[in-house]
Parts: C-alpha cells; structure tokens; sequence
C-alpha cells in the first residue's frame, strides 16, 4: 500500500529555496520587506511542494448556558434541540443546566463567568430576583428568557409565542366541532403564558355566546401529574365538559389518562386539545389535538438574540412572538347529541 505523501511545511520550502521559515512567511503573508528573486523563487517552490496554507484556528467563542427550573420534559427537549442545532450552525457551545433552587444568591453569575459563559438563557423560570437580574448586568453576561412564568422588567428580554391566539385557536376548534361544556385545565395561575392561554379560551367562547361554567378551570402545574388532578376535578362536576382544553400536552396526557379511569372514551365521550406540540403529543393514544407552539425556533431565536446582545448590538423588540398554529388529530370529534 502506497505510503500516504506528507503535507509540505513552510520548513520544507524555506530548506530548498535556502531561506528561512521567516522569509517564507513573509512572501505568503505579502510582505513587501523581501527580495523580488528570492520572492519569485519562493513562490515557485510553494507551488511545485504544492503548500496548502493551513486554516488558522479560530479563538473559542465561549459558550452559553442554558438553564432550566426544574427536572426536563418533553417541552425542554424540543427548545434544547433548537438552541443546539442553532449552536452548531454559528459555532458555539450550548451547555444545560438545571437549577432548582437559586434563591437569591448571585454567588451562581460568578461561576457563569468563570466558567467562560458568553450569555444565559434561562427557559419557564420563576422571577429572578432583582439582584440576580443586576449581577449579570454588571458582569456584563446577557440574559434571555424563553416562554417566562412570570414577565420581568421591560428591560429584560424574552421569547415567547403568541399564547393569547393559541388558546383562541383551542377553544375555537372545540366550538366548532359544536362542545359549549369546555373546561380548561392549566399551569400555575400567575403563570404570564398560562393567563394568556386562558384568556384567548375565554375571549373564544364570549366570541360564541357559550357560558363560562364555574370549576370549570383549574390551575397546576404543566405536569402530567397536575393533569391527572385536574382532569378528575372537572370531570367529577355534576355537569361533567365534554370536551377539555389542557394548557399543555403533558398536562393533556394526564387528563386523558383520567377521562380513561372513569371509563370515558377519548373523543366520542370527551374531546381533549393539548399545547405545545411536543413528541408526546404525536404518540398519544389516540394522536392528540394541540396547539403547536414553535419551541425549536423559540431555542434558536433565543441563543442568536443573546449573541447580539453579547455582541453589544441593538435589538428591535425585548419581547418577541412567534406564531403558534393548531395541529387537528384524533383526539378531539364532534359532540355526540
């Protein structure tokens, strides 16, 4: 097997042209400090060994933490997928991270910038602290927030999707498919993203003249667990909904599993719509109805927007939406009678 030929070095050149690896240095980087003879007979050795310049290494630009409240969920998967995918594409690293309890220590930015962090996106978190809020400020690391719970200053910047149209788009499909019994079943109650989505649920059936029937929402966690509560909560009710508006799609699972133990089949007894449109979502059983919330595109707009900030460059909005869409599957069927 033929021996694989050595790449040429600028020492190779500079040993046949007699020159030193300084003056070959000098003719490729067009320096004009160098003899026209030895110049042209440089030049004609590089192209007879046929050098490659090497590519120059490039310095590592940091790399961004991406922080998360709690334990990860389907939910997190698809914006930690976005924001990687987008790391991948500019070159930086995405590192993730989980923090349940930072309190009101700012002890944790030092560490962020010890560790050579270039911004921080954090993803569904509490309220940061002001204090919190301001040491990053001072260490001049930009913050990101995606989807928060709870809005936090003007000056601070999110990305989001327009919630509000996503839950009008829910309850309305529901409508259509003739249901005036629509429950909601949601995440925390302060929640920015969750008001929103129940807002847009309420405006829907105000639009239709339905009835907002007392119990008929109930606020948790975005957790399946908090939907199995929550589902038995409003289909216990004396008038039970038929159909049921889940804040998102975890929540929407446990509802589903609820509706099963009491025996109701999903959708002849029962319509259920979801958000988010995670994997979840696409394996229920049946392939459940929901509102696609861009969650990758959510991850990939939020790492680009830290790195603007982190550039010193100017943003357009410190509030941005993206459009979220109803996805119709089985779940959801027209009201029997």
């Amino acid at each position: 097997m033929p021996d694989t030929p050595r790449r040429a070095t600028l020492a190779t050149v500079a040993a046949s042209a007699g020159v030193s690896v300084a003056t070959v240095s000098k003719v490729l980087n067009g320096r004009s400090d160098v003899a026209p003879a030895t110049r042209s007979l440089v030049e004609s050795l590089l192209r007879e060994h046929e050098y490659v310049q090497a590519t120059p290494r490039r310095e590592p630009c940091g790399s961004v933490e991406l922080r998360f409240d709690d334990d990860l969920t389907a939910y997190s998967i698809e914006i930690i997928q976005g924001a990687v995918q987008a790391g991948a594409e500019i070159g930086v690293g995405i590192v993730v991270s989980i923090k349940k309890d930072a309190g009101h220590s700012t002890a944790w930015v030092r560490d962020l910038v010890a560790a050579g962090r270039t911004a921080l996106i954090a993803v569904t978190c509490e309220q940061l602290a002001a204090q919190q809020v301001a040491a990053l400020a001072r260490a001049r690391l930009p913050l990101v927030l995606i989807d928060p719970l709870n809005l936090q200053s003007a000056s601070v910047t999110s990305v989001g999707s327009t919630n509000f149209a996503g839950g009008l788009a829910a309850t309305g499909h529901l409508l259509s498919l003739g249901h005036r019994r629509i429950a909601y079943v949601g995440g925390p109650a302060t929640a920015a993203c969750n008001q929103a989505r129940l807002h847009g649920h309420r405006a829907a059936l105000e639009a239709e003249g339905a009835p907002m029937i007392p119990g008929y929402v109930w606020s948790g966690q975005f957790r399946y667990h908090d939907g199995l509560l929550g589902g038995a909560a409003v289909l216990d009710l004396p008038r039970a909904p038929t159909a049921i508006f889940a804040g998102c799609d975890e929540l929407a699972l446990g509802v589903m599993e609820a509706a099963r133990a009491r025996g109701l089949r999903i959708p002849e007894d029962v319509s259920i719509v979801g958000y988010d449109d995670t994997q979840v979502a696409r394996m229920a059983a049946p392939p459940l109805t929901t509102v696609r919330q861009p969650l990758r595109e959510m991850g990939g707009m939020a790492l680009r927007t830290a790195l603007r900030l982190a550039a010193g460059e100017k943003i357009d909005s410190h509030h941005v939406e993206l459009a979220t869409e109803l996805i119709v599957r089985g779940s959801t069927a027209p009201v029997r009678g």
